[in-house]
């Protein structure tokens, strides 16, 4: 396997569309239907870059500035048959240049708490370490009691 491209889609492009069946191919992460369609509706008003392999789309990740300084990770999915292959570093890596570009000084990310007994958000847990994020704080109003938020950051 090798990654040709990471790209930003074209403006006749349906990011949601070809998103849409990389995150139901996740179901371990996006099982909720409701919070799948929210994540496809800000899909096509937010940056979004694709990770292609052999003129496949096989992963994605969403961000949203939130102001002059600070930047999200929005949502983030590569297919199940491309995971540990490279794809998400490289994305996360592509925004990070972009982000440096303009001057953005701090990344973040929301995931589930490690208070949580999931053990696929422990792999995306994992994941965020290893390219540099660290928690700051829980929220456990945010998602619900039953569903405690942890927001992570990285200094650019």
């Amino acid at each position: 396997m090798k990654l040709s491209n990471i790209e930003l889609p074209g403006p006749f492009y349906d990011k949601a569309e070809v998103c849409e069946s990389i995150l139901r191919a996740l179901p371990q992460w996006f099982k909720k239907e409701t919070a799948l369609i929210q994540y496809l509706t800000e899909m096509e008003r937010l940056p979004t870059l694709l990770a292609v392999v052999d003129n496949e789309c096989v992963g994605f990740i969403t961000f949203k500035q939130h102001n002059e300084y600070a930047a999200e990770l929005y949502i983030m999915g590569v297919h199940p048959e491309y995971h540990r292959q490279g794809i998400g570093r490289a994305l996360v890596n592509r925004v990070e240049s972009i982000l440096r570009q303009q001057s953005i000084e701090y990344w973040q990310v929301k995931t589930l708490a490690s208070s949580h007994s999931d053990t696929f958000y422990a792999q995306t847990r994992a994941f965020y370490f290893s390219m540099g994020f660290r928690p700051l704080e829980v929220f456990t109003q945010l998602w619900g009691e039953d569903n405690p938020c942890m927001l992570m950051v990285k200094r650019l």
